[in-house]
């Protein structure tokens, strides 16, 4: 496959995956090629020892329009996997159990249209940046149909429930100050810094102790959708686990001695 046929590129860069979508003629609509490419880069990221973040972003000026019905549509609606068997979903809807969860934190970049499943993605992602010039909205309602990849299981939860049932059943658009007003995005900065300041964060994350960045995420992940028991209770084993880690090690030493930590996930 040429680079001009990939609707994914995807770059190491350090401990960050680059992960960039690449149909800007389409406003980076998705098609199930372009689904199956991102969920083999999310797939890449999850198994290469190497790689500690995620940074998702897009070429063009958009992130992205949103799903391509007219060959998407069909698919779902015959109930077909959207994602191969044992990959991760980048949507992290568990679909009876055939795809992997994600372990490892993603940083998602948008600006222009972020439309439908550029919101989802942004909901299953971890932190997410977004320029000022981004337009939202999760219009499936005026399409007749529902939204299927995680926004009426976490748009609610992220936002509060006046704010998510306000878009997601009106289909209306709302722009970058309302995004970040109702918490779907952390940081609004202009255009031209927004990949940046993205790459930043991601870098920032991956520079600190893998094991440790992703325990603390389960722990919290699993308050979020186990309840505030469960996570209690795994809480001590996760601790105790890392404490014995040799990055554990590493950044008391590395305290002690006043120098920067050099983590190897170990």
């Amino acid at each position: 496959m040429s680079e001009q046929d990939c609707t994914v590129q995807v770059e190491a860069r350090g401990h960050v995956l680059t992960i960039g979508l690449n149909r800007p003629k389409k406003k980076n609509a998705f098609n199930i090629a372009m689904l199956r490419e991102l969920s083999a880069a999310y797939t890449r990221l999850e198994d290469d020892d190497d790689l500690r973040v995620g940074l998702l972003y897009a070429n063009g000026g958009d992130f992205t329009a949103g799903l391509d019905l007219a060959e998407v549509g069909p698919r779902v609606a015959a109930g077909d996997p959207l994602f191969p068997a044992d990959a991760i979903d980048p949507l992290d809807v568990r679909r009876g159990g055939e795809t992997r969860r994600r372990r490892k934190p993603v940083v998602v970049v948008a600006q222009g249209y972020c439309l439908t499943i550029g919101i989802e993605l942004m909901l299953a992602a971890d932190v997410c940046v977004c320029a000022a010039n981004t337009v939202f909205a999760q219009m499936e309602v005026q399409r007749g149909i529902m939204p299927f990849g995680g926004a009426t299981l976490r748009f609610a939860q992220r936002c509060g429930w006046g704010s998510a049932m306000k878009w997601l059943l009106t289909g209306d658009r709302f722009d970058a100050a309302e995004a970040l007003r109702i918490g779907l995005v952390e940081e609004v900065v202009d255009e031209d810094e927004v990949g940046h300041r993205g790459l930043a964060l991601a870098e920032r994350i991956a520079a600190q102790a893998p094991l440790a960045v992703q325990a603390t995420r389960a722990n919290a992940l699993l308050a979020v959708e186990e309840g505030h028991g469960a996570a209690v209770d795994a809480l001590m084993p996760q601790a105790r686990a890392l404490m014995a880690s040799e990055d554990a090690k590493e950044g008391v030493a590395s305290f002690l001695e006043r120098r920067q930590a050099k983590f190897q996930g170990r």
